[in-house]
């Protein structure tokens, strides 16, 4: 079974849990003049492989708060394929604004400085609107590009949450097998077959770039000169290609969030997932353990992350006034 975010999840009452108004930089003046070090506004930023659960996560994390998401995966960004890309669907995102999905042609080619601007333009127009950014996505460097920019302009004006899915390599290599035939099943070889172009076996530019794509090249260009057995043998010579191509994604991805962990110092909390995916034959039980290790802990994090309780615990202490002013403006764009 492979594990989607339903809308009966949707609409189940959701756990207590703050619902901001407006991110805390963005208080109003009586806040301003609370921080002497001027505040930032507040990104979250959900990683993890592919097949890990960070579109599901950053959907319940929406969902709790009143937030919108950019696409950080730069395959994703592009028109078409859905089933090859994995984008999620209408339903999946229950309703939760999505940017930087489907908005580019599919043979545009998008480079990480391109990503950085209109990444930055999507989360000044989601701060504006009173809402939290959520950036969630498998391309880390990309994410590492809009993070530590040249110019440190990132990190000056925000402050981020970095929330790690992470799942056990062995058990999401099993996952990652069952995705893919699931994607078979839901008609990936005729969509793949629709986009195909026999006039052109570039793999290096825009969405032919994604994994499920060059792989079938040899399948389509062969399968009307193969009997019925050689050309079934080949495609699922093209489905194994496929699951080992993801699999090795996951593995690089993998590395990346660990570099940026250990080598540039990100603090990134990582959340395991791995006991949901393990009980993932029963949905019931995928789901609760879902709710209890990974979307109810991300939830506390993302909340003590937006009440800076850590940074602001050393000013309550310092001034009883000052901590009471910060409580009452608090108190007052939280809702219920």
């Amino acid at each position: 079974m492979i594990m989607k975010v339903s809308m009966a999840m949707c609409k189940q009452p959701l756990p207590p849990s703050p619902a901001l108004d407006f991110p805390p930089a963005r208080f109003g003046p009586n806040m301003l003049t609370l921080n002497p070090y001027g505040p930032k506004d507040k990104v979250v930023v959900i990683m993890g492989a592919t097949g890990t659960g960070k579109s599901r996560l950053s959907v319940d994390i929406a969902t709790r708060f009143r937030a919108e998401i950019i696409n950080s995966d730069k395959i994703q960004v592009h028109q078409g394929l859905d089933i090859v890309t994995n984008k999620i669907t209408s339903e999946e995102s229950c309703g939760v604004p999505h940017h930087l999905l489907g908005v580019l042609p599919p043979e545009a080619d998008l480079t990480a400085p391109n990503y950085c601007h209109m990444a930055n333009l999507s989360i000044e127009s989601i701060l504006n609107r009173g809402k939290l950014p959520i950036i969630v996505g498998g391309s880390n460097s990309y994410v590492e590009a809009l993070v530590d920019d040249e110019d440190n302009k990132f990190r000056s004006r925000y402050d981020c949450c970095f929330l790690w899915v992470d799942v056990a390599l062995p058990v999401l290599h099993g996952f990652v097998s069952e995705r893919v035939d699931k994607m078979v099943e839901n008609g990936m070889v005729e969509e793949v077959r629709d986009f195909f172009d026999f006039s052109d076996s570039d793999y290096s530019r825009g969405i032919k770039k994604a994994i499920g794509v060059p792989e079938f090249d040899r399948f389509f260009r062969n399968e009307q000169f193969l009997n019925v057995k050689d050309r079934e043998e080949l495609l699922i010579k093209v489905v194994e290609d496929i699951k080992r191509n993801t699999f090795e994604l996951a593995c690089r991805q993998r590395e990346k969030i660990e570099r940026l962990r250990k080598v540039k110092k990100w603090s990134i909390q990582r959340v395991d997932a791995t006991p949901v995916f393990t009980k993932r034959r029963s949905k019931t039980d995928a789901d609760v353990a879902w709710e209890r290790l990974v979307a109810g802990p991300s939830t506390d994090t993302v909340s003590r992350f937006l009440l800076d309780i850590a940074s602001r615990r050393p000013f309550l202490e310092a001034s009883t006034a000052v901590a009471a002013a910060m409580e009452r403006e608090l108190s007052r764009c939280l809702v219920a």
